[in-house]
């Protein structure tokens, strides 16, 4: 957090935000590709991964591959929620001195509002929001924060969201099974990823411009 009264730098902060949600989006696009491969494979004969009481059986090589596919795509995710959690706090701390007035939500919710059950439902979207709306009270919020949420949302709703809420192996086993809805998750997750660079770009480019108002002399 920033002393009062002083801004802090934030196109730095917007641009690796902006470059890492491009990243994500790749990595989940990369998901996706493997689901349709493993769906196309179909379910080898020797069952599923996770053959139950606690007996897991050698994995195939397509299998293995998708193994590797998460784990690289996981650690994206966090990279990528790093970034977007440091713009969010620069634009957080830009908007209080802008203002003059508190968040709506306090700094611990910054990475609580995105884990505690219901909460998450709107917290972080109210964070956001919470960016434009203290800069700029007479503006309508951009489009394009409500079609991120509703976009991650939706993907939550798969069982997607910063990690799938099943094991790798699970996700495998839904592959094999129906396809389709793991694949329409994963599809408003890298739609929520674009979204969400944009949002970033958008809410950054408004609030430099209310900095260097701020900056300029007074006559």
């Amino acid at each position: 957090m920033a002393p009062d009264g002083a801004l802090r730098p934030i196109r730095g902060a917007a641009r690796c935000a902006i470059a890492a949600l491009a990243l994500a989006g790749v990595a989940w696009a990369a998901r996706a590709v493997w689901h349709i491969r493993l769906a196309g494979a179909g379910r080898p004969a020797s069952g599923l991964p996770d053959q139950g009481n606690g007996v897991h059986r050698p994995l195939t090589a397509l299998e293995d591959a998708y193994h590797s596919v998460s784990s690289a795509g996981d650690a994206v995710t966090v990279i990528c929620a790093v970034a977007f959690l440091l713009w969010l706090d620069r634009a957080r701390d830009n908007a209080r001195v802008l203002s003059g007035t508190k968040p709506r939500y306090g700094y611990p919710w910054l990475f609580l509002g995105w884990i505690v059950p219901v909460m998450n439902l709107w917290v972080p979207r109210g964070m956001v929001a919470d960016v434009h709306g203290s800069v700029f009270p007479d503006r309508k919020l951009p489009f394009v924060v409500n079609c991120w949420w509703g976009l991650w949302l939706a993907g939550l709703a798969g069982g997607v969201g910063l990690i799938y809420a099943d094991s790798t192996d699970e996700v495998i086993a839904r592959a094999y099974s129906g396809v389709l809805p793991l694949l329409a998750a994963d599809l408003m997750i890298v739609a929520a990823a674009a979204t969400a660079a944009l949002m970033v770009r958008t809410l950054t480019t408004a609030q430099r411009q209310r900095m260097d108002e701020a900056a300029r002399p007074t006559s």
